[in-house]
């Protein structure tokens, strides 16, 4: 999330504009966003592509930034009114009481240098949450499209926001059912990695529910999706 803005070209917008479909799966991130968030005031969105969860998180009064390294996604969310940095560089350090980050991380490349930026422009004692997508035997096509290096454990994301200067409150998995949906798709799809609106929806309506209801069993040993809650080490 640092250097030249101009340098950077995210590849699965269309994959985004999909995401929008699912309704409850963005309303449990939103969610859970909040939930972390303690008496936190100013908020930074540290990879926010096309906005869905700034947005939702301003139609709840939340005030929200937004960094984004996509130069024709960084304008559509400065169209729609959010302050907006193409680069952390272009953050001042400790400017902000909490940093999220959804399926961000694994998109980067240098993602210790990332989470070493996010803690520079957190304030001492600023919380970070990252939700990142899980398990390397999970990586398929969808994962190749939109540029994906890596997938994460609960241990390997602990390890990565430890060495960034933050301490670990909460680390779990998450959507467990997803881990089943991602290996048959994996089998099923074509090598373009593209995910349709109406799979989306089925899936957000039908599938996603239960798979958070089994999540609370399961939530410490599989799922879909991994997510930590950090705190930036007081100086």
């Amino acid at each position: 999330m640092s250097g030249p803005s101009n340098e950077f070209s995210y590849g699965g917008t269309d994959n985004l504009e999909a995401m929008r479909e699912a309704t409850l799966y963005n309303r449990f991130l939103t969610d859970s966003v909040e939930l972390f968030s303690g008496e936190s005031k100013s908020w930074l969105d540290f990879g926010a592509g096309i906005g869905t969860f700034a947005e939702m998180l301003r139609d709840r009064g939340r005030s929200v930034d937004c960094l984004e390294p996509d130069p024709s996604l960084a304008g559509m969310l400065n169209n729609k009114g959010f302050r907006t940095f193409g680069s952390s560089e272009g953050i001042a350090s400790e400017t902000y009481d909490y940093v999220y980050s959804l399926n961000v991380f694994e998109h980067i490349e240098q993602h210790l240098s990332a989470a070493r930026e996010a803690c520079r422009i957190l304030r001492p004692g600023g919380r970070l949450f990252i939700y990142v997508p899980a398990f390397q035997f999970l990586f398929g096509a969808m994962d190749r499209k939109v540029g994906h290096y890596r997938r994460y454990t609960k241990s390997s994301l602990s390890s990565l926001v430890r060495e960034s200067g933050f301490t670990v409150q909460k680390v779990g998995y998450a959507d467990s059912l997803g881990v089943v949906a991602t290996l048959f798709f994996n089998l099923v799809s074509t090598s373009e990695g593209s995910i349709g609106r109406r799979s989306v929806k089925a899936y957000d309506s039908y599938v996603f529910p239960l798979s958070r209801l089994i999540d609370g069993m399961a939530c410490s040993v599989i799922g879909k999706n991994v997510f930590v809650v950090a705190r930036k080490v007081d100086e």
